[in-house]
């Protein structure tokens, strides 16, 4: 920044017009940002591609012994809920 003895009163202004703007601009991205649907949308796409890295390989294709696996534990989870029903009765 230039010293401040050399410039124009209108520079000045200028600047903090320019300063104000920036802010205003700041001011309205920080609050879209922070509206919940907007917190929803990005965990919601995050979520998705957590998902999608963990159950695809680099090429893109599937990988089916992760989604097995899962799918195995899942079952199991669902057998023991029924075993414990069973035994309640």
């Amino acid at each position: 920044m230039s010293d401040n003895s050399s410039r124009s009163v209108e520079q000045i202004q200028a600047e903090i017009e320019a300063a104000r703007a920036r802010l205003a601009g700041t001011i309205d991205e920080l609050t879209f940002r922070a509206r919940p649907q907007e917190i929803v949308r990005r965990q919601t796409e995050s979520a998705r591609a957590s998902f999608f890295a963990a159950t695809h390989d680099e090429r893109g294709d599937l990988r089916t012994e992760r989604i097995a696996a899962v799918l195995g534990a899942v079952a199991a989870v669902l057998i023991g809920m029924g075993l414990l029903r069973r035994r309640r009765s």
